[in-house]
């Protein structure tokens, strides 16, 4: 029986963890050490083994939330563009030049990732498999709708081009790289 009574308040130990690795892992990548997520989530290290296996788990754990947060980002910014097709998909490389203009960007979480973690296997390589495989269906339903020709084929070369831009948006900024691929897309789209 508790003797608890109130609500409980602020975030249990799990929700801490999570929101710590999620800043941590964007700022430092996912390298970032156990006893940095530890202290800045203000958990014990047993926690960390319960609620999620060890760091891998929680990496992995990390990247689902991030990849649905992010789909979601998708789905309202080609909403917000109305019910054309290609407003849809051009708007994505308008958003993404905002984000890559914000002050704490850091790059693509899902590219470093995999860049980061060297083991096929590794739990968090699947969960960004996954996202890519989402965000690329986004676009082609998109692409189905406009027409093209290739909507598959399309749909995975704009995926390279959001990757491209939000890599160079990280290590050179100031060549625009939003503006860069949208002009691509633009052509990708014009073959309808």
């Amino acid at each position: 029986m508790s003797t608890r009574t109130g609500p409980r308040t602020g975030p249990g130990p799990r929700d801490r963890l999570l929101d710590a690795a999620q800043r941590l892992t964007y700022q430092q990548g996912v390298g970032v050490g156990v006893d940095a997520l530890l202290k800045e989530a203000n958990v014990a290290r047993r926690s960390l083994y319960e609620h999620f296996g060890g760091k891998d788990g929680l990496v992995a754990e990390v990247l689902r939330r991030s990849a649905d947060e992010d789909e979601a980002a998708y789905v309202r910014t080609m909403g917000a563009a109305g019910d054309d097709p290609r407003e849809r998909l051009l708007a994505v490389f308008d958003e993404l030049g905002r984000i890559i203009a914000a002050p704490d960007f850091r790059g693509c979480r899902y590219l470093a990732a995999d860049l980061a973690l060297a083991d096929p296997e590794h739990p968090g390589r699947a969960v960004t498999r996954a996202y890519r495989e989402r965000v690329t269906g986004l676009f082609e339903d998109e692409l189905v709708r406009l027409g093209h020709p290739r909507p598959a084929r399309a749909a995975t070369q704009l995926l390279v081009l959001v990757d491209g831009a939000l890599a160079v948006g990280a290590t050179r900024p100031d060549a625009d790289p939003a503006d860069a691929a949208r002009e691509l897309a633009e052509g990708i789209l014009s073959e309808v």
